[in-house]
């Protein structure tokens, strides 16, 4: 069973420094349809930043409960998995309250590491160990802070094109990885 969480906090910038980045509306939006779309249990926000989680939550609510609600059903359907966490410690708790058992840790990143496992890997696990907890965790800004991607389990391979070219938006980031994981294919 597949999780996503998306790290506002610690994130790096383009000089590598550690920034704390902005939650967007089309974070909340974009990566819930998504989730919703390949059946991914939860979505969580990551960000310690009580005014970021206070914007989460006055959008969450205007689908859920709101005139949203009423207005877009399936945007209200979608946002039903999202969760709001201050850190990953948070969302570990929240994963093993709520299923029952401590996560495994899948970090994404545009670089290659020793524990690297390929998208093909990850879903022959997902499908053959479908109870247990998997959160792949993304980066916004530059990407993850480093201590998060060596305290992982495991980090997918990168998405890579035919060109040099790397820096993809992390909502296109995460819709790839779902649609390698777990879309519906003849194989």
């Amino acid at each position: 069973m597949l999780m996503v969480a998306l790290v506002h906090y610690p994130t790096i910038n383009k000089e590598g420094r550690v920034v704390t980045t902005s939650v967007t509306n089309f974070d909340i939006h974009d990566i819930a349809r998504a989730s919703t779309t390949f059946g991914v249990a939860r979505y969580y926000l990551v960000t310690p930043v009580e005014l970021q989680q206070q914007f989460v939550r006055r959008i969450v609510h205007h689908w859920l409960e709101g005139s949203g609600a009423e207005y877009n059903p399936t945007r209200k359907e979608a946002l039903t998995a999202v969760e709001i966490a201050p850190d990953l410690a948070a969302v570990g708790e929240a994963i093993e309250r709520d299923f029952g058992r401590a996560a495994t840790w899948v970090a994404t990143s545009a670089r290659r590491y020793g524990n690297t496992i390929s998208c093909a890997a990850l879903r022959r696990r997902l499908r053959d160990e479908p109870d247990q907890p998997v959160c792949l965790i993304f980066g916004t800004g530059s990407g993850l802070h480093p201590q998060i991607l060596e305290e992982a389990d495991l980090i997918l391979e990168p998405i890579q094109g035919p060109t040099a070219y790397n820096h993809l938006s992390v909502r296109s980031a995460v819709s790839i990885y779902l649609d390698r994981l777990l879309a519906v294919r003849g194989d």
